[in-house]
């Protein structure tokens, strides 16, 4: 893994972000020694909203649907 000293990171930092993204990810170092490792940050997995559009049809109900008989099981014998 590519070493390379603070200036030269300020100096090249696009160049080296760029080699960081392509996957050569490299470190920084003051005075010879390693601070910080550069690496590619996962892309997330792209979203899917609306790819069951159409698959399914929900009643115009929906929210009242079986009520009696929910309500009928919290109710209980008194």
């Amino acid at each position: 893994m590519k070493t390379v000293n603070i200036h030269e990171a300020k100096t090249n930092l696009s160049r080296l972000v760029e080699a960081a993204v392509q996957g050569e990810p490299f470190v920084i170092a003051r005075a010879g020694r390693p601070m910080v490792k550069v690496v590619q940050i996962d892309s997330p997995a792209p979203t899917r909203i609306g790819f069951l559009d159409g698959a399914y049809a929900i009643p115009d109900d929906f929210d009242r649907m079986d009520a009696d008989r929910i309500r009928a099981m919290f109710d209980g014998p008194a």
